[in-house]
């Protein structure tokens, strides 16, 4: 298989690039596409498909074909993938039927592939994206590879999209689906926030809507903890810092903690909704962000991936969490650089509201604060 990246800040930069990739005679079949809310994505779409090219698409808050990173751009991963090895839907879910919604997609892939392997993303803040997850494993099993990140939305915390050809969800989940018999995909999601504080009990809660911990409703311990001043729906730069600066970190009895910020105040109970559950009686601790030495652990992490499972690779998508990009800023250019290095292949990525992989021991969840790197190559 072969793979091009492209980039741009218009559907008129991308339909220029695009027509640069394929002068040579490369024939895209599928454009894994990242970009921001403020650009036309009917346009690019449109674009796409008139030259017959499947899309899988997703916006975002920030993008990155190399290790420079845009804002209010496009990134397009182009691949020449065999049609019979790949299927895409795109299902809503209004009714916050999450774990059906993914079962019903597997069901469908299910039925098309014998081993299907999945590249998701999905939209809406108040998405319960472990899920998703489930609803996967209840059909294919507990060993089902799925990997991907949730659409984002330049910091605003409004509304993202993830989107195909011609159809688009503020509310749904867009699937790749390749026939893993043909396309071999492997990934591996690395953190890095450090935990600091005493373990705190989650004393009301359910699923993703944190209510209580240690019986104080959750928004307002985490702003005594962080030291938050304008606790309150008029300080735009609240969401920001809690998702960001102050994450929940779910602690397990086996394997490393899991990362749950809020994303979405309830103002009448100060009760917040994370990307993942958070189960009641859990326990929890605040975090700190990492030293820049975390992103020399995400590059080695990937280089483990190199050498035990995935040694050759045609192209790389990375979805990486926009609060990573907060705290490193422009040192976030090395990590990139540091990935695209490793099987050195055309490369796409994003930076999303959370992040989907295989953790430590092996359990597939919702990531926060987290890098994760999908490598794929057609057999």
């Amino acid at each position: 298989m072969k793979a091009k990246s492209i980039k741009g800040k218009s559907p008129e930069e991308i339909k220029t690039a695009l027509e640069q990739s394929m002068s040579d005679g490369f024939k895209p079949t599928l454009a894994i596409v990242f970009l921001s809310v403020s650009q036309d994505r009917t346009a690019i779409s449109r674009l796409l498909d008139k030259h017959g090219i499947a899309v899988f698409g997703a916006t975002t808050s920030g993008e990155f074909i190399d290790e420079v990173t845009e804002k209010g751009s496009v990134a397009v991963l182009l691949l020449d993938m065999k049609r019979e090895h790949f299927q895409i839907y795109l299902e809503e879910f209004p009714e916050n039927n999450y774990r059906a919604t993914a079962a019903a997609i597997a069901e469908k892939a299910q039925a098309k592939f014998t081993k299907p392997a999945f590249l998701i993303s999905g939209s809406h803040l108040e998405t319960d994206a472990e899920q998703l997850l489930f609803g996967f494993e209840d059909i294919v099993g507990k060993e089902v590879n799925v990997y991907g990140g949730m659409a984002s939305d330049d910091y605003t915390f409004t509304e993202q999209f993830v989107f195909t050809n011609a159809k688009e969800s503020n509310q749904g989940i867009i699937a790749l689906v390749l026939d893993e018999e043909k396309v071999k995909i492997k990934g591996k999601a690395t953190c890095g926030w450090k935990a600091v504080g005493t373990e705190k009990i989650v004393t009301k809660s359910e699923g993703n809507h944190v209510f209580t911990v240690d019986g104080t409703p959750v928004l307002d311990l985490t702003a005594k903890y962080g030291g938050l001043e304008n606790v309150s729906p008029d300080n735009p730069g609240l969401l920001l810092d809690l998702a960001a600066n102050l994450p929940l970190q779910l602690q397990r009895e086996k394997g490393d903690p899991v990362m749950r910020p809020g994303l979405v105040v309830d103002w009448n109970d100060r009760s917040f909704y994370t990307s993942g559950s958070v189960p009641q009686g859990s326990k929890v601790r605040f975090s700190i962000p990492p030293d820049f030495d975390v992103m020399e652990k995400v590059i080695k992490g990937v280089e483990d991936l190199k050498a035990t499972e995935m040694p050759d690779a045609d192209a790389l998508i990375v979805f990486s969490c926009a609060g990573r990009i907060l705290a490193f800023g422009p040192m976030m250019n090395m990590e990139i650089e540091g990935l695209k290095k490793v099987w050195n292949v055309p490369m796409a990525g994003m930076f999303s509201n959370a992040e989907l992989a295989r953790a430590t021991g092996g359990n597939l969840e919702m990531h926060n604060l987290t890098t994760c790197c999908v490598a794929i190559k057609e057999k």
